[in-house]
């Protein structure tokens, strides 16, 4: 059975964190999906960000509404970017552009610890109605909203 690991801060859970979420589950199957949340001291004070245990339980709500049974994923708090995968055994490792370079990473540490490299699922970013990646930093500047719909005008 599959294990899968899949993470991030998930400050505003929009449409491309669901697509990372959905497609982890995906690949998944009858396995597992590992969700690493960055920790509140990973983020290092960030005062912007939400604290740990509101990202956790806006993840939980939203993995409710997925109806994914609780014994198919289990969430992790992430000290590090790469978490449990340079340790643990992981089959594959769900990844955007932004966080890419981390699985590289992850893989490169595996292979110097003589560990089978995991498989990365690569999913484009979920672009707004203005053509450009939805994030959570938009959506906290109020220029989008979590599916990608304008708020306002851009300043120019």
């Amino acid at each position: 059975m599959p294990k899968v690991a899949v993470g991030g801060t998930f400050q505003y859970l929009h449409d491309g964190h669901a697509r990372l979420i959905e497609k982890a589950f995906e690949i998944a199957g009858d396995g597992k999906v590992y969700i690493g949340l960055t920790s509140d001291e990973m983020l290092q004070k960030n005062h912007s960000i939400d604290n740990y245990e509101n990202r956790r339980v806006r993840l939980l709500e939203y993995i409710d509404e997925m109806e994914i049974p609780k014994e198919k994923y289990e969430i992790t708090r992430l000290n590090d970017p790469c978490g449990p995968t340079v340790e643990e055994d992981f089959d594959y490792i769900v990844v955007s552009p932004e966080t890419y370079p981390v699985a590289l990473k992850i893989n490169r540490i595996r292979e110097k610890k003589g560990k089978n490299p995991l498989e990365i699922v690569y999913v484009e970013y979920v672009m707004a109605e203005d053509g450009t990646p939805i994030s959570s930093t938009r959506i906290a500047k109020g220029e989008i909203d979590r599916h990608g719909k304008m708020k306002r005008e851009s300043q120019a």
